[in-house]
């Protein structure tokens, strides 16, 4: 894949393609399949998309520590009788990356992307989007494609591991690729979904990654539904002609090298942030079968 904004810029341009093509020629070069495979492929991604953002909007999940149990169903509930402060869409939308956390908390089937810890925020953003505005499973797999563009920019220059780089590079990373993802199917342009990808993750650079007992539950679950948030307001900006001075390959090596400067006790140890708070610690105690947290 190409290296740096202006490249994939450039290529697009020069090649009067989008994003979604420098992806499927590469993947078409580097797997041996064809296109029809890849695409049949990212419509299995999307099925497991759109069942795990469903499941759990009409019924609560039990953990162990009840740290995060029914809060899909709950947020779904206030959208669909009150009147959020943020709108009925946003608020379903949340309530969506909420079901995904909570099927991964069960161990069921979800789609990682990037990561399990961050796994609500694609799937929120896809599906709700497809909700929305009635998208075709074509335009649905050219977001998607986009996406893994922006994914391999941040994987060369940073990383996906909230153990190396905090939970700007789980969550950070998914919102990125969702707006990106977004951009595409409304019909942006590479640009926009370049700029789209930079405010996403500039908007959350330097967030740690401390869950409780080591667990990706609390507080991932909130990260993740506040990540679809920011996907969307970040592919809003863009559209709008908002843009980011500093180039994505260049917010990518920013996130990368502002990772290695946390301390590791912020990088999914269980130990630091919320993690290392009384409340933490006494969880993290029980989950490893001990008594008395200090």
């Amino acid at each position: 894949m190409l290296n740096t904004a202006n490249e994939i810029i450039n290529a697009c341009k020069e090649n009067n393609c989008h994003i979604y093509d420098l992806v499927i020629a590469e993947e078409m070069k580097n797997s041996k399949k064809t296109e029809e495979e890849i695409r049949q492929h990212l419509n299995i991604v999307i099925d497991v998309m759109r069942k795990s953002a469903a499941e759990n909007l009409n019924k609560s999940n039990v953990t162990r520590f009840k740290m995060t149990d029914g809060f899909a169903k709950i947020t779904n509930d206030y959208a669909e009788n009150q009147e959020p402060i943020i709108g009925k869409f946003l608020m379903h939308t949340m309530a969506m990356a909420f079901s995904t956390s909570e099927v991964n908390d069960a161990m069921g089937k979800i789609v990682a992307a990037p990561t399990a810890g961050s796994s609500g925020i694609m799937p929120a953003t896809i599906v709700s989007a497809i909700e929305k505005y009635n998208f075709d499973n074509e335009t649905v797999q050219n977001g998607l494609l986009t996406s893994i563009a922006i994914g391999q920019i941040i994987a060369k220059y940073a990383t996906f591991a909230g153990a190396e780089g905090g939970c700007q590079a789980e969550c950070g990373a998914a919102s990125a690729m969702a707006a990106s993802a977004l951009i595409e199917m409304m019909g942006g342009t590479p640009e926009q979904a370049l700029h789209a990808a930079s405010i996403t993750i500039i908007n959350v650079i330097g967030l740690v990654c401390d869950p409780i007992a080591g667990l990706v539950q609390y507080p991932c679950t909130f990260r993740n539904a506040s990540g679809v948030v920011n996907a969307f307001i970040s592919a809003d900006l863009a559209l709008a002609g908002v843009t980011s001075f500093v180039p994505f390959d260049e917010v990518a090596q920013a996130m990368g090298e502002v990772g290695k400067l946390m301390h590791e006790s912020l990088r999914e140890t269980g130990l630091g942030g919320l993690a290392g708070t009384k409340t933490g610690k006494r969880i993290r105690d029980e989950f490893l079968g001990k008594t008395g947290g200090n």
